[in-house]
Formats: structure tokens, sequence, C-alpha cells
């Protein structure tokens, strides 16, 4: 059974700084940090469809510290989606932009492909610290 995370997030900012920094390679690397160490997660993305892209932090004992991806699809600035494979599993993850108005931008994340309950707690904690980080970024 393959399970899906959903999460919401609403930053007081454009829906073209958010795009920006979901989509640019040295801003995805300052908010998307290793959780343990807070070291940047060095990466080549690029919003092209096809584009085949790694993040690459520390390994440790439990991980080789890569990321892989694909892109699949790229609707700037409403909605890109991609591969996210590491540690033996494969998911898809998929971003909407929406702008509310009055300075506010709604961005929902949906993550596909999950395969058990620990990993979607992981993906959640993952995620919801990472998004933190990016309210910094788009500030």
């Amino acid at each position: 059974m393959s399970l899906t995370l959903t999460l919401d997030f609403e930053y007081a900012t454009t829906i073209e700084k958010l795009w920006t920094a979901l989509t640019d390679s040295s801003k995805l690397a300052k908010w998307v940090a290793n959780i343990h160490t807070g070291q940047p997660m060095e990466n080549n993305f690029q919003p092209v469809v096809g584009h085949c892209f790694q993040f690459r932090t520390q390994p440790n004992e439990y991980w080789d510290g890569i990321i892989e991806g694909e892109v699949l699809i790229v609707d700037a600035p409403n909605r890109v989606s991609y591969t996210w494979a590491s540690g033996g599993e494969k998911h898809t993850i998929t971003w909407t932009l929406q702008d509310l108005g009055n300075g506010k931008v709604n961005l929902h994340l949906e993550q596909t492909g999950i395969s058990n309950e620990p990993a979607l707690n992981g993906a959640k904690y993952g995620w919801s610290n990472w998004c933190g980080k990016l309210e910094q970024i788009v500030a």
C-alpha cells in the first residue's frame, strides 16, 4: 500500500519569490538543509522537465547523503513536480502555489509513493522543518 503526505503552508510573500525559492538551486540549498547538522544540501536542481538532479549532504551510518530526482512537471509559477529517491524509496513531490492576495501565498505539498507509516512521519517532520526555514528565505 502506498501512502500520501499532504501539507499546506502559508507565506507572507509573492508567488514569484516563493517560486524562485522552490526552483533556484542556490536558494534550495539554503532551506533544504541536513536536519541533523544544518549544513546546506548542495544540489544541481533546474526547473526543466526531464532534468536529473541530486541533493548531497554529509553521509552517516544510516544514509549515503544522496537524494536523486528527475523533474516531471514545470508550470511556472504555479506547480513543480519531481521524483525524490533515497534510501531505497522513490516518491513523487508536487508543489502547488496559490496566490491568496494581500501578499499571502499558499504552498501545497503532496508527496506520493511512501511505503509505510514511519516513512510518512519522517517525511512530515522533514518537510515541516524545511518549510519553516523556507519562510526565512521568502520573507
